[in-house]
């Protein structure tokens, strides 16, 4: 299953009645765990970016460290969220390189 968006997450979460999972990544020991464990749970999760994040770990490796979580766990909905960008042009560099929600 390929990320999803945030929209379409949520309005399948509204119409199931339940709860979707937001955490906040920055390598690949977190995206792995959270990822997996999702997975073993058949839960959608959000996985979350910060400024921070994107300064320590670098933008382009947090999205191909998601899209290889996509590959590995393809039975779960994933989207991959700016959390809390700063400006319009961090929003847009994240949307450019692969996030599905800021």
């Amino acid at each position: 299953m390929p990320l999803v968006t945030s929209t379409e997450m949520f309005k399948k979460a509204y119409d199931g009645g339940y709860a979707v999972g937001a955490f906040n990544v920055n390598n690949m020991e977190i995206v792995q765990g959270i990822t997996e464990a999702c997975q073993e749970e058949h839960a959608p999760v959000i996985l979350q970016v910060s400024k921070g994040a994107r300064a320590y770990a670098n933008h382009t490796y947090l999205v191909k460290l998601v899209e290889a979580a996509v590959e590995c766990c393809p039975d779960i909905p994933i989207v991959l969220h700016l959390d809390h960008g700063p400006d319009f042009e961090t929003c847009k560099s994240c949307i450019d390189g692969g996030f599905t929600s800021v």
